[in-house]
């Protein structure tokens, strides 16, 4: 009974400081503000199968049931949150201090035509948005999983998805090119199938009213085709509101321009009818209580540009005042309005129209593409940080923009350099790669880490192509690429530490942490051509104004040229690379770098405090 007690003491004594680092560690993230993170972004499936038993979700039957099928690349290969907590001391080794992941709440397990089919692995086939897929765990797993990320001073962001559920709504009346998009204009919400239809939702002021007694007239949802749900799948959507197709815009698929793209079926995805009332609060309702119940810390919203902006301009201030309730008051927004131009005027224009905070830098990452494998020359890339003022909050608002190289849909920045290079060697492969990453994790915005880059993967295309596991695969079209910078292959576990890709990224992502100008200071454009050579700038801490000089080279020669600096940067250190130590004269400076080189310069405090 006595050693009994003192066993127990002892644990409590054990357990107490353990508690007060939890709480500290808490404290502190909630104050950091979304441009002092570095993110990594995973797909929960292909990265550490925790627990074998929920591999199949639960559910009977062959792999075109559970969905289940380790062999091939378009289905669940059984990664899920156990597995992710397991590996988070991996993550935050490499500087990470948020983790983004793929959606990890119910899917449909299969879907697609017969001989097609594929499975809800990537998590964007919503049935249940109140639930985690059983594929990846439970309610309780993932509450686990953000409490231990949040006792480590991790944030967690969710992918969340407004625009569509699972494909369950099915047509009756269809033709020869199947459900192709039926518009407005000849498919007016007054009439069924058509102008010449009979006459339905009779009172239905449009939809530019936003009244709920407007709303409640519209009720039949024939206007352009007849849907209904499959026998057996009535009630497979949760919250229940969702089962009813009055909510959804039935007018088959998008083709991706004007008014389809905002009112089209996402590659035959149920699309909801998102000016309506009830799934503005519905929507409202449902992740909210993800931030109420589990205290995350941001949202990446898929597929945002195929919503319309009025639905976030409601949405967005509810989900910030409800983490401001919760003691969240930095809870990070940003949006995916997808596109493959440097031109950053359509990310931009979303963060006025819809007021989103802020949307993933697309353009970065066509810029950094381009300019790395040397296709084009660096005056791309200062192009765009001199259209920063476009963002809603101007430059400081793009600070917050979420920077990548590359991701799961459009394949790894690593494909991308060496599809632009063929014939490249190896050695200059990880070369341009490291020059990539050094972009990403010095110049403005919010770094995102693809998983699986920091150990060299390289996809062979985008989508299931890019989404290899870190766990041992069985995929062969994963398994027979040459990775980066190592002997392995994806048919072995890839945490490897020591991988040349893993420590530049976890020495880049300290130099980040301790330099405020990297993640907090406005960008100076000191050097670019429109060729490939030398890409400078300088990076200001908007504090002490110290400055610091970023500097890249992306030609295959090396390049040694003066630079125009800030007159009170007379001596240097180097933070990355090597740096000349002081200045050719007030104002002037002299990079010298290698082929694919770069190096962070900064300039004593001080000789800046001294001025």
């Amino acid at each position: 009974m006595i050693r009994t007690l003192g066993l127990a003491l002892a644990a409590l004594a054990l357990a107490a400081p353990v508690a007060a680092q939890d709480q500290a560690a808490k404290a502190e993230l909630r104050q950091r503000a979304p441009n002092e993170e570095i993110v990594y972004f995973v797909l929960p499936d292909r990265f550490e199968n925790g627990d074998p038993k929920n591999d199949t979700g639960g559910i009977k039957g062959d792999r075109l049931k559970h969905g289940f099928d380790p062999t091939a690349k378009g289905f669940y290969h059984g990664g899920d949150l156990k597995g992710l907590t397991s590996r988070l001391d991996y993550i935050q080794g490499m500087g990470a201090t948020a983790i983004w992941f793929a959606p990890i709440f119910k899917n449909k397990p299969v879907q697609g035509p017969k001989g097609d089919e594929s499975a809800g692995y990537h998590g964007y086939w919503v049935t249940d948005f109140t639930q985690v897929d059983p594929h990846f765990g439970t309610n309780e797993d993932f509450k686990a999983f953000v409490d231990a990320a949040h006792a480590r001073g991790m944030k967690v962001y969710m992918d969340i998805i407004a625009n569509h559920t699972a494909d369950v709504i099915r047509y009756r009346d269809g033709d020869a090119n199947g459900y192709r998009y039926r518009d407005k204009a000849n498919f007016p919400y007054s009439r069924r199938g058509g102008v010449n239809g009979p006459a339905i939702n009779a009172g239905f002021a449009g939809e530019e009213d936003p009244q709920p007694s407007n709303w409640d007239k519209l009720t039949d949802p024939t206007w352009a085709y007849t849907p209904y749900v499959p026998k057996g799948e009535e009630n497979v959507k949760v919250p229940v509101w969702l089962n009813d197709p009055i909510y959804y815009n039935n007018r088959g698929d998008t083709n991706w321009v004007g008014e389809s793209a905002i009112y089209g079926d996402f590659v035959g995805l149920d699309d909801l009818a998102t000016r309506h009332p009830r799934v503005i609060s519905g929507m409202i309702e449902i992740y909210g209580s993800w931030i109420e119940r589990f205290g995350i810390d941001g949202f990446r919203i898929d597929t945002a540009k195929h919503v319309n902006p009025e639905f976030w301009r409601a949405f967005v201030p509810a989900m910030e005042r409800i983490a401001r309730d919760k003691g969240i008051p930095n809870f990070h927004i940003f949006g995916e309005v997808a596109t493959q131009d440097v031109d950053p005027a359509l990310t931009a224009r979303w963060t006025h129209i819809a007021r989103l905070p802020s949307n993933l830098d697309m353009a970065f990452a066509a810029a950094a593409q381009r300019v790395v494998s040397g296709k084009a020359g660096t005056d791309v890339l200062a192009r765009l940080f001199d259209d920063d003022p476009l963002y809603l909050g101007g430059e400081a608002g793009a600070l917050n923009l979420p920077t990548f190289l590359g991701n799961h849909d459009f394949g790894r920045f690593s494909m991308f350099v060496k599809q632009a290079n063929p014939g490249i060697s190896q050695d200059e492969l990880l070369a341009r790669v490291m020059l990539g990453n050094a972009m990403l994790l010095t110049l403005r915005g919010v770094p995102v880490i693809y998983y699986g880059d920091e150990q060299g993967f390289v996809s062979d295309g985008n989508d299931q192509l890019a989404r290899e596991d870190m766990f041992p695969s069985k995929v062969a079209v994963y398994n027979d690429n040459d990775l980066i910078g190592t002997d392995a292959t994806t048919a072995q576990a890839n945490f490897d530490r020591n991988h040349p890709l893993y420590r530049q990224i976890a020495t880049l992502t300290e130099v980040r942490k301790a330099t405020p100008a990297l993640y907090a200071g406005a960008t100076v454009s000191r050097a670019f051509s429109d060729k490939p050579g030398l890409y400078a700038v300088s990076r200001i801490d908007p504090e002490t104004a110290q400055e610091v000089v970023l500097a890249f080279n992306t030609s295959t020669q090396p390049v040694t040229q003066r630079i125009a600096i800030e007159p009170r940067s007379l001596t240097f250190k180097p933070l990355a690379g090597q740096c000349a130590l002081a200045a050719d004269a007030p104002g002037s400076l002299t990079i010298t770098l290698p082929p694919f080189g770069y190096a962070v310069c900064a300039a004593q405090e001080s000789n800046v405090r001294s001025q």
